[in-house]
């Protein structure tokens, strides 16, 4: 959310940043209710004042013996009691109105953040190995010989509709050794902390991190008003919501495995094929919580970690800056990995890695106390896969197979695959 003091300082700039994102001008509308709701603040304060005062004087009348003095005095406060509260009503309903309003304004971009309207415009600024030359044509992932049967889109159907898959056999055991194998690699030597959280959560939490109240409908709620989270991102950040932690305790950088849900709203007809777009996927998520200074460092840090699980397994990927019309809605800064397949002959996205600045912070009121002294401050909030385990799955599939059928896999994941290295017919050799 934005700093309501930031955009009456300088509405140019507050519009300006907006208009990077493709979005209208809001400083004429946000200015306007927020001299309102001042004004508002202002008449209940004089209003209280003059009660005040004329509840003192009450007393003073009654001991002098006027009569008409002190009715006339008990009435005024009546009125400006009442007066008091209407004016108090309004402005509580005129903060709540800028509220709900700046909740829906995106986060402003980063200078160094490159122009452009959509994915087009997107900068590539590094890359990673070399796309293996097949003797053959590769297949994409579910056409493999390798997974038979053991990726399942018919029986998922049958349970649950279109966008589930049941994995089996093999095929499982790799997807669930991918999401050891990178919370090992992100605990035992990324210094991140491993959490397991909740996958239900209150209206506040996807509040807080920016899903709502915007982007409901990208996500599903329960009959009782939780819901399913959409990414980890949701839990791991709001462990700050409402808190002020000591500057010591920062960075605190934590990562958990989940089911992750989203409704795909908007998205008919894109990548319906396989398991690349998912209702229901598993995710390890990153995320830092850190010194407002520290975040662009903290950002670079974070995608490394990313990156290093794709190198790990020898993925080639690239990595993308995102433009200012293509930036999630809380972010300042977007860097997205894109894994090569083999089986499109195209790089995918497998992680995007955002810094947030004291955006999501302030949506939840996350502070911190600084050492030096003085008020709490907003924390920067930072969030990033690390990595989409299906999507990984995938990859390893696809850039593993061989002209005879089978999968070769990752030397990494041998030691959780109880060192079997292959997988053919669907099993394990």
């Amino acid at each position: 959310m934005h700093d309501i003091r930031a955009i009456r300082e300088n509405p140019a700039q507050f519009d300006a940043d907006l208009a990077r994102r493709g979005a209208d001008a809001l400083s004429g509308p946000v200015l306007a209710l927020d001299e309102k709701r001042r004004a508002a603040i202002l008449a209940a304060e004089t209003a209280q004042a003059a009660q005040n005062a004329a509840a003192k004087q009450v007393g003073a009348a009654k001991a002098k013996g006027d009569e008409a003095e002190f009715e006339r005095l008990r009435a005024l406060v009546a009125e400006k009691k009442s007066e008091v509260a209407a004016l108090q009503a309004e402005a509580a309903a005129l903060d709540a109105e800028l509220r709900d309003l700046l909740l829906t304004i995106p986060n402003n971009p980063l200078a160094e953040v490159p122009e452009g309207a959509d994915e087009d415009q997107n900068v590539e600024v590094h890359r990673w190995g070399t796309p293996k030359t097949f003797a053959f044509t590769p297949k994409e992932h579910y056409e493999l010989p390798a997974v038979g049967g053991n990726m399942d889109f018919e029986t998922a159907a049958k349970l649950s509709g279109a966008r589930f898959v049941v994995l089996k056999s093999g095929v499982a055991r790799v997807h669930r050794a991918l999401a050891q194998f990178m919370l090992d690699l992100h605990t035992e030597e990324h210094g991140l902390q491993e959490t397991i959280t909740p996958v239900l959560v209150r209206s506040e939490a996807m509040l807080g991190t920016g899903q709502l109240p915007k982007f409901a409908e990208d996500s599903y709620e329960t009959t009782n008003g939780w819901w399913l989270i959409p990414t980890s991102e949701v839990t791991l950040t709001n462990v700050i919501a409402g808190e002020v932690w000591e500057e010591s305790a920062l960075p605190c950088r934590m990562t958990a495995h989940t089911n992750c849900f989203r409704s795909e709203a908007g998205s008919a007809g894109k990548d319906t094929a396989g398991m690349l777009r998912q209702h229901q996927f598993e995710k390890v998520e990153m995320v830092s919580i850190c010194h407002p200074d520290e975040a662009l460092a903290e950002h670079e840090r974070m995608t490394k970690c990313a990156e290093a699980v794709l190198e790990r397994l020898n993925l080639p990927y690239r990595r993308i800056v995102l433009c200012t019309g293509d930036m999630g809605f809380g972010a300042q800064k977007t860097h997205d990995l894109e894994v090569w397949l083999p089986g499109q002959n195209t790089y995918r996205e497998i992680s995007s890695v955002s810094t947030c600045g004291q955006f999501q912070a302030r949506r939840m009121n996350g502070r911190f106390k600084p050492t030096a002294g003085g008020k709490p401050e907003f924390v920067a909030t930072l969030n990033g896969s690390g990595l989409a385990v299906g999507r990984c799955l995938i990859a390893v599939l696809e850039n593993g197979q061989e002209e005879d059928g089978s999968v070769t896999l990752p030397a990494a994941l041998h030691p959780y695959l109880g060192g079997k290295t292959r997988l053919v017919d669907g099993k394990l050799v």
